[in-house]
């Protein structure tokens, strides 16, 4: 089939995901924005890649990190962003076209133009922007915020309805959908991954940690987004908790205010043990979490009903014990707990998070037994040749009325089809 997978942010497991689905005789285009503040994937041509698979990179308003906190001037990129991805769906023509992590007004554009071409629209929802924004909006513009949040749901609700199937990570998004007037039988759940053959286990002792003074200190190690939905003050407490042990590290990857936040801290209050580092390329993953003796997830109170921090599917990759400030019914701290990959607490309980730190700290038995329970879950479940097959899957069981089979053409991945592709790359930005 000729799909289009579209993932907003450039993670690493969508895109493992479209060479899989190429490997297995699809023509696939994976299209993603450009110039994001967050981490990213392989997101260029490998050369075992298939023939049959194209990356596009959108053009993103060069502006967008300067204002990516200002929501109207943010509204504006990201509307312009979506009427890009409406034009290179036009040109492709695809059969089925994926959407994952995409804000609400740039997807409803690409819900409507795949109306426009016939295509099959499958949105593949990692969390719902709309209740993100209007939490958001509530806090910070209490007279007009309920306004905005009852127009973000209204239009998530009229994206999601114009589905031919709905993709959700957790059966937990079930029940919101529900609230939206959509059925189970048009949602179909397969969980999120990591790219576990890109994310090989490596020694504690690495290049990369030695090239940041790593040998012979305790790290605790946060590699990820710092945004509204997480609270970088736990990471600050951490610091300030272990200041006068000497050989404690505590490294935090990040770009954004969260990471600009505890710059300040670590001047203001003289944290000698913690550092800051910027977003590291995708190719280094494997050592710089193998440079850990403990990695750290986070999440607010807020955000667990409607988001899944990925990064501990990647961490589970390391083999390595994981501390986490999760709800407990999000779908990631439940994971860590049961498969015992780590210690899970509330985001609100801060002496709790410190003390489970603390048992990492000096329990070495708990922390083999938690790295080789977090490797072998990753190793039973990220399996992307069984995940394929499920996407396979919700492909065959789309709705036929958008799309009705006998107009669907096995057509191979043309010379043409390629060079639309590029006549797209060479467009002028935004």
């Amino acid at each position: 089939m000729r799909l289009l997978i579209h993932d907003y942010a450039g993670h690493p497991f969508q895109v493992q995901l479209s060479r899989e689905l190429a490997r297995r005789g699809h023509s696939v285009t994976h299209a993603f924005a450009g110039g994001l503040l967050t981490p990213r994937g392989s997101l260029q041509k490998q050369t075992d890649d298939p023939e049959q698979f194209e990356l596009v990179e959108v053009p993103m308003d060069s502006n967008y990190r300067r204002d990516k906190y200002r929501f109207l001037r943010r509204r504006r990129m990201e509307i312009e962003y979506g009427k890009e991805v409406a034009a290179l769906i036009r040109k492709l023509e695809p059969q089925i076209v994926i959407s994952a992590n995409t804000p609400t007004e740039p997807q409803w554009e690409i819900a409507r133009v795949c109306s426009e071409v016939r295509a099959q629209f499958i949105p593949w929802i990692q969390d719902f922007y709309s209740i993100a924004v209007t939490k958001l909006a509530q806090k910070k513009l209490p007279v007009i915020g309920s306004l905005v949040g009852w127009w973000y749901r209204l239009l998530e609700k009229r994206t999601l309805r114009q589905a031919s199937k709905i993709l959700v990570i957790t059966s937990d998004f079930v029940p919101i959908l529900e609230q939206f007037g959509i059925g189970a039988n048009d949602v179909m759940v397969i969980p999120n991954w990591a790219p576990l053959n890109e994310l090989p286990q490596k020694g504690r002792q690495n290049s990369w940690a030695q090239a940041q003074k790593l040998d012979g200190k305790f790290v605790f190690l946060y590699s990820g987004t710092l945004a509204m939905k997480h609270n970088p003050d736990l990471l600050r407490q951490l610091a300030v908790s272990f200041r006068a042990d000497p050989q404690m590290r505590i490294l935090v990857i990040s770009e954004g205010p969260g990471a600009d936040y505890l710059a300040k801290c670590k001047a203001d209050d003289s944290l000698d043990n913690l550092e800051i580092l910027p977003f590291q390329p995708f190719k280094d993953v494997p050592n710089i979490n193998a440079s850990a003796d403990v990695l750290v997830a986070i999440l607010e109170t807020d955000a667990g009903i409607f988001s899944v921090p990925s990064k501990v599917l990647t961490y589970l990759c390391a083999g390595r014990p994981i501390l986490a400030a999760i709800p407990s019914q999000n779908l990631a701290s439940r994971i860590i707990s049961e498969s015992g990959a780590g210690m899970a607490v509330e985001p609100t309980d801060m002496s709790g998070f410190l003390e489970a730190a603390r048992e990492l700290r000096e329990n070495l038995a708990r922390r083999e037994d938690c790295s080789v329970a977090a490797r072998a879950y990753a190793e039973r479940y990220f399996n992307v040749e069984t995940i394929a097959r499920r996407f396979e899957a919700c492909f065959r069981t789309t709705d036929t009325k958008i799309f009705p089979e006998d107009r669907i053409e096995r057509r191979p991945f043309s010379r043409n089809r390629k060079q639309s592709v590029n006549n797209y790359l060479s467009k002028e930005s935004v």
